[in-house]
């Protein structure tokens, strides 16, 4: 198992990797809506949305990878009424044939940030 990091997404808050490469296959940590460099969650969900996957793109590159590499994608809510949002902004990046996914509203994500989201990637 080889650890992937990247100075151009924030560094874990705790004790897990950003993203973990086995055997050709990219599981990459939740991403919240923090800068690289600073703890700052914008205010706006779309503007937490955009940082969420500037954050994924960089450690997909990070793994010599992109999205349409992506094969399962995990997203965190704490407002379901943001999902329309999510959908317009998620197609941006992912195009057919869709990574399987799924999107469930929380109670509460770190840093009572908006959304997070996580990825599988396969080479």
């Amino acid at each position: 198992m080889q650890a992937i990091t990247t100075h151009k997404a924030p560094p874990a808050i705790g004790p897990y990797s950003q993203a973990v490469l086995k055997n050709n296959t990219l599981f990459v940590s939740g991403q919240l809506g923090l800068e690289p460099t600073s703890e700052i969650l914008p205010e706006s969900f779309i503007e937490q949305a955009k940082r969420v996957f500037a954050n994924l793109k960089a450690i997909l590159e990070a793994a010599d990878m992109s999205f349409s590499q992506v094969v399962k994608v995990t997203i965190f809510l704490a407002d379901m009424n943001d999902f329309p949002q999510l959908n317009e902004l998620y197609s941006q990046f992912f195009s057919v044939p869709y990574p399987a996914r799924e999107t469930v509203q929380a109670a509460k994500l770190p840093k009572d940030a908006k959304i997070e989201i996580s990825l599988i990637a396969m080479k």
